[in-house]
């Protein structure tokens, strides 16, 4: 506990609109760099949420009046991610004089130096001084966070064979479409998975997958050494990656395949129809570096360095904080003098 003479704690905020998959790679982040972060989750009104984020007058009043509130006294750290935060960082970054230190997450489609640093994919093709370049996305996938949920879910697939297989299902996206066949062919090498190498299977569907696919999963599967997540309470997500000796993922979340790569357990990838360059570029890396292959209904063992994105970035924005502190410094002793 902090006592009269400590230096106050210092404050993160992380501002989002809301979309989970973002705000993980900030809550990642933020707890690698030790801090137990405000979320701050917020919408930008109607018609200037379609606006180029440098085209926006007072970005600070045109958030709309049900999310919450950005008001001073402004954070030491501010952690962003979304289309809708840009400009919302630009305005804190100037209205604190520069004492927040701003960080965006993914490319903002804008001058990265409008920004402290920017964490970006390397298939985002962004480039700088204060750019830091990840293979992945960032994530929460730490030891002691899979140790945590084994010891929360474990028990309830502790009864499932080896080789025990995570299967992480995404769904329908902008880019991606989740179709009852390639549900059906998924299900089906899943099912031959657990009959002919008696694999156990820890499936779980997301919010994306949709009713339907979710019950030819289960129908399919029905009679075999599988456990399908129902939706109810909390995912088991973290759990399956532990317990897990091979991880299946489909290939519409980058987070997704990044936290099972984080793992450093051999990763298969079930290819979605659609995508797009950037996810093309993403999948592309991953397996020319080793670390993910193909599903073609086998299962394969491999070794390759396992993704350490976050930690990596959260060493680099401390390296950006120091050089920061040491300008600072030596501007103090220059006016000193």
């Amino acid at each position: 506990m902090n006592d009269s003479t400590s230096a106050p704690a210092r404050v993160c905020w992380i501002v989002s609109d809301g979309k989970a998959g973002m705000e993980v790679q900030c809550r990642g982040l933020a707890e690698a760099l030790g801090f137990d972060p405000v979320v701050k989750r917020i919408t930008v009104r109607w018609p200037w949420r379609w606006l180029p984020p440098l085209l926006i007058s007072d970005p600070l009043v045109r958030i709309d009046p049900a999310a919450d509130s950005l008001d001073p006294p402004w954070p030491d750290l501010l952690i962003a991610s979304g289309r809708q935060t840009v400009a919302l960082s630009i305005a804190m970054r100037r209205q604190s004089g520069g004492r927040t230190f701003t960080v965006q997450v993914q490319n903002p489609a804008v001058d990265p130096t409008n920004f402290d640093v920017v964490v970006a994919p390397r298939h985002d093709r962004l480039s700088g001084p204060n750019v830091v370049v990840t293979t992945g996305g960032l994530n929460l996938v730490t030891e002691s966070r899979l140790a945590t949920a084994v010891a929360q879910f474990g028990a309830g697939y502790a009864h499932l064979p080896h080789p025990r297989v995570a299967v992480l299902i995404g769904g329908n996206s902008k880019v991606h479409s989740l179709t009852a066949a390639a549900t059906q062919r998924l299900a089906s090498q899943l099912a031959d998975l657990a009959r002919r190498e008696g694999a156990g299977l820890m499936v779980t569907p997301s919010r994306r997958t949709g009713e339907s696919n979710v019950a030819i999963l289960r129908q399919t599967l029905a009679g075999l050494s599988a456990e399908i997540w129902d939706g109810t309470g909390e995912n088991p997500y973290y759990a399956f990656l532990a317990m897990a000796d091979s991880i299946i993922v489909t290939s519409d979340s980058v987070n997704m395949v990044s936290e099972a790569a984080t793992t450093g357990k051999p990763v298969f990838t079930v290819d979605l129809d659609g995508g797009s360059a950037k996810f093309r570029r993403f999948h592309e890396t991953m397996r020319t570096e080793g670390i993910t292959r193909p599903f073609a209904g086998t299962l394969a063992q491999w070794t390759y360095s396992p993704l350490n994105d976050t930690q990596r970035a959260a060493d680099e924005i401390r390296r950006h904080l120091a050089a920061r502190q040491e300008d600072q410094t030596v501007a103090a002793t220059a006016r000193l003098d």
